[in-house]
């Protein structure tokens, strides 16, 4: 059974020093504080603190069935004797074959691209991308978050600081769950900091 650590309030610390970093890599899976990055819902004064997607490591699984799978033509060509079939339909058939691999290196990594979780000073929003052609997303407001675990289990999860982080809200979706993301305890950190915040400016007469 995996680990599981609730977040605790802190003081603001980690949202001041996430506002201060700034992540040129857009396509990191831990994007701080991106200066030149906006998405279609964003407000004029909403400010991204950070953009998530999965760890690097999770691509490894289609990265390897990739280049497996480049070697089929090869290893045919290797183990049976096609000399009856004519040059130009073996060169059809290997030309199709990578075509084929390639859309499907291309739809996993567009997945693994578009698949992003974003923290704002104002809220969460959670983009999951299934094609060229659909998409869903999802966000809550930060006041409306009630509590925030992260989850880290297994040897290579804890090695390279990766794993899950669950938010329950009391908005329209009850539930956001962040899988795979770097540096998850920080991610829970920065949330629950959030929400103090958050609490603050409303005591302050300062929610926008």
């Amino acid at each position: 059974m995996p680990d599981i650590y609730h977040s605790e309030k802190l003081p603001l610390r980690e949202v001041e020093q996430i506002r201060k970093e700034e992540t040129t890599n857009p396509l990191a899976s831990f994007v701080a504080s991106p200066k030149k990055c906006r998405f279609e819902t964003q407000e004029r004064e909403e400010k991204i603190l950070l953009i998530l997607r999965g760890h690097w490591l999770v691509n490894a699984a289609w990265i390897l069935q990739g280049l497996v799978l480049s070697l089929v033509p090869l290893v045919v060509l290797a183990m049976f004797s096609l000399e009856a079939v004519p040059f130009r339909f073996k060169l059809i058939g290997i030309l199709i074959w990578y075509l084929l691999l390639s859309g499907f290196i291309f739809e996993r990594f567009l997945s693994w691209v578009f698949n992003v979780f974003i923290i704002t000073d104002e809220r969460i929003i959670d983009f999951d991308f299934y094609g060229l052609i659909y998409k869903e997303i999802s966000d809550a407001k930060t006041e409306n978050i009630e509590d925030v675990t992260y989850v880290i289990g297994g040897f290579i999860r804890n090695f390279f600081d990766f794993g899950s982080v669950f938010i329950q809200t009391a908005a329209q979706v009850p539930q956001f769950e962040f899988h795979d993301v770097p540096q998850p305890g920080r991610v829970a950190k920065i949330l629950r900091e959030l929400i103090t915040e958050e609490e603050i400016e409303k005591m302050e007469g300062r929610v926008r």
